[in-house]
């Protein structure tokens, strides 16, 4: 989109706005769109809060939460601010009638100011920064209206706004159209990563069975097709036999199946979170996925670990060889027989969910106990093949990471082009009147 600048400028008096178009008016944001301070009452409906309020974009996020506490009433055209955390920039332009609830601001743009343009004005990053930089509490962070109020606030007249807004509307339509295809692609890729790997450790596909056409990977275009094509393309084994679960259906005949217990050392840690180091010398993991410093170790080993309480039930899981220590409610499992510990890990990591949503202790806390754990099937092909399997998925699997990675740039790029977009149009960098 080529867009060029506007004929004339003027200083704005402003230093974060610099020169303006040289028709355009500055303002106090008060006196373009007022607080409203009405209080719902016990006629409020529709209410919204700040998690109904998509960052940066504004979109509306449907949720089950219920809401107490009397609101704000807005009407349809207000636009609603989200004044905790102002970094998160959630500015909601209000599509009806309804009930401000929680820390938002409510603003009812003055005759002289079109709602869209208000909406995209307050979401760009120099409202956004200055706002963030006036808060005060340090735990939750709030912007106060005696400030904001004050800022200056660009108004273009009336028919510039409203085509200010249409070509936005325009524009972002289309950069979001791509966003959601790039986003759809992700989801392809994330199907694609578990399908191969679920097919791969329990034995419905022979990895043996087809040679790899390692040309298309990585690619766009056709590249991309042919990943999500190419492991269908493997036969099965020759012969099967009942493993004896439910769940894991059939596994070649020459694979064995055993619990867990058999298989491995289980272990829990003796360290909590409080004492992890910012600078610790050594991994220390946790129940989430993040995987915090310690200046202690416990194990000098190859180990796999998941959390054993907490929202990482069944989702959290890490291999590691080398020095380390754990959580104490986190499980170990290391000292591996007759199987690999990278095996152990791909096939744990894409099955046992199983334990964590049928045979796990529903308390505050999911959570999971020993014998769960150790009775946990296991199908176990001969040493020779899981090598063969670990370093085959581990090679599969780094392929769709760094398309997955390159998709996941597209898409930064593609959301930082919208709000630069966004912040040239409402702060006159170009003229977009005879590009409506």
């Amino acid at each position: 989109m080529n867009s060029k600048p506007y004929p004339k400028y003027k200083p704005s008096g402003v230093e974060w706005l610099g020169d303006v178009p040289e028709h355009w008016e500055v303002k106090r944001l008060k006196y373009c769109a007022p607080l409203v301070t009405t209080k719902a009452g016990n006629s409020g409906s529709n209410p919204i809060a700040l998690e109904n309020i998509e960052s940066w974009t504004g979109r509306f996020i449907e949720t089950e939460s219920e809401f107490e506490g009397e609101g704000i009433r807005f009407q349809k055209d207000d636009v609603l601010f989200g004044k905790l955390r102002p970094y998160l920039a959630k500015v909601y332009l209000a599509e009806t009638n309804g009930e401000s609830v929680g820390d938002i601001f409510v603003l009812r743009p003055a005759e002289e100011t079109t709602s869209k343009y208000l909406s995209n004005a307050l979401r760009t990053n120099n409202y956004i920064e200055i706002i963030d930089g006036s808060t005060y509490g340090s735990k939750m962070p709030r912007a106060s209206w005696e400030f904001m109020g004050c800022l200056p606030f660009l108004l273009p007249p009336l028919p510039e706004q409203q085509a200010i807004a249409a070509f936005l509307d325009r524009e972002t339509g289309r950069i979001d159209a791509l966003i959601a295809k790039k986003e759809r692609l992700l989801e392809l890729l994330a199907e694609q990563r578990t399908a191969l790997i679920s097919c791969v450790v329990t034995g419905k596909i022979d990895i043996t069975t087809k040679e790899m056409n390692h040309g298309n990977h990585g690619r766009h275009g056709k590249g991309e097709k042919e990943n999500f094509r190419e492991f269908s393309a493997f036969r099965g084994y020759k012969k099967y036999k009942p493993s004896g679960v439910e769940w894991l259906g059939d596994v070649p005949e020459h694979w064995g199946v055993k619990a867990l217990r058999y298989i491995c050392r289980i272990e829990t840690g003796d360290k909590d979170t409080v004492d992890a180091e910012d600078d610790g010398e050594y991994p220390f993991y946790v129940r989430s996925q993040t995987v915090e410093r310690i200046n202690s170790f416990t194990k000098n080993c190859e180990a796999v670990l998941t959390a054993g309480d907490g929202v990482g039930v069944g989702k959290v899981f890490h291999y590691y060889t080398g020095k380390f220590d754990f959580h104490q409610r986190v499980y170990l499992f290391s000292h591996f027989k007759k199987i690999t510990g990278r095996f152990f890990f791909l096939f744990l990591k894409e099955n046992f969910w199983r334990v964590a949503l049928e045979g796990g202790a529903k308390s505050t806390v999911d959570s999971l106990r020993r014998p769960m754990i150790a009775s946990f099937p296991f199908a176990i092909p001969p040493l020779p093949e899981q090598h063969a399997i670990a370093a085959y998925l581990d090679r599969e699997t780094a392929k769709i990471d760094t398309l997955s990675a390159k998709v996941t740039t597209v898409i930064e790029r593609l959301k930082e082009y919208r709000t630069a977009l966004i912040s040239s149009a409402v702060t006159g960098k170009i003229d977009v009147r005879e590009a409506v």
